[in-house]
């Protein structure tokens, strides 16, 4: 409860730290933060032009012109936030190690600012995907409330692994440019780009293993099947992530003090 308080109490550093952020993409640019919608705008675009009208991909089972450019797009922005939570709180002590140093603030700020800027970015990207799933058709209806559970879930498991790597990171840099190349493996060995059917069944059968199968699993049957995800098979993805955010802490704060030294 103290914490929560204690960051209540810097409720104007983080929103002013977010908005810092936000502004600093785009300064000195002419189109300034339009560059938000036009970049996300151009990707549903491409997507939907090359997969579904120049490849005339289909997924199995699946009817419908756009059924493919739908689960590129909602494979593709759901793990962009994770990643993007993820990589951003493992470099997130290094990266402000002078403001830590000059500073006297709640260190837990830190991954709070990381998650805020990385939902304003992809609330803004993902509320032009909604647009285009109302627009094409494809709204998947009640089942769509299941995304704040599901949104809420990924965050926990990113910024608990985040926080985790992000305090190893501190005393060992080797492990942010690890997980950064780990990243762009995983990524490839998660079906957010392909269906899961075009694997060998033993290449299915470990997918088990893969927590972000089972979230992005969980996002596709929404967001391109119009239906309710197995919550069941969450239930790995919520054990892990409490785990991670319960470690992450505990290494903070037993190394906390020792943390701004060694930066």
């Amino acid at each position: 409860m103290q914490v929560f308080r204690a960051l209540w109490a810097y409720r104007g550093f983080i929103l002013g730290s977010v908005k810092r952020e936000f502004q600093s993409k785009y300064r000195n640019s002419v189109l300034g933060a339009a560059w938000n919608i036009l970049n996300p705008l151009s990707m549903i675009v491409v997507y939907t032009v090359i997969f579904s009208e120049v490849m005339k991909a289909r997924l199995p089972q699946v009817e419908g012109a756009y059924a493919f450019s739908i689960y590129l797009c909602a494979g593709l922005l759901t793990w962009g936030l994770f990643a993007e939570i993820a990589n951003s709180a493992t470099n997130m002590f290094v990266a402000n190690a002078n403001l830590l140093k000059k500073l006297s603030f709640p260190r837990l700020c830190l991954p709070v600012i990381v998650v805020s800027n990385a939902l304003l970015n992809f609330a803004i990207v993902f509320g032009l995907f909604v647009i285009f799933l109302v627009i094409s058709g494809n709204f998947p209806g009640l089942a769509f409330a299941a995304m704040v559970p599901l949104l809420a879930l990924q965050v926990a498991f990113a910024i608990g692994l985040g926080i985790t790597l992000g305090m190893l990171n501190v005393f060992f840099r080797d492990v942010g440019q690890f997980f950064g190349i780990f990243l762009t493996f995983w990524f490839w060995l998660t079906p957010v780009v392909y269906p899961l059917s075009i694997l060998p069944a033993e290449g299915q059968a470990y997918m088990r293993w893969n927590p972000m199968f089972r979230l992005i699993t969980a996002y596709h049957e929404v967001l391109v099947y119009g239906r309710w995800p197995n919550w069941y098979s969450l239930w790995p993805v919520a054990v892990l992530s409490v785990l991670l955010c319960a470690y992450g802490l505990y290494l903070f704060r037993r190394r906390a003090g020792e943390m701004v030294d060694e930066l």
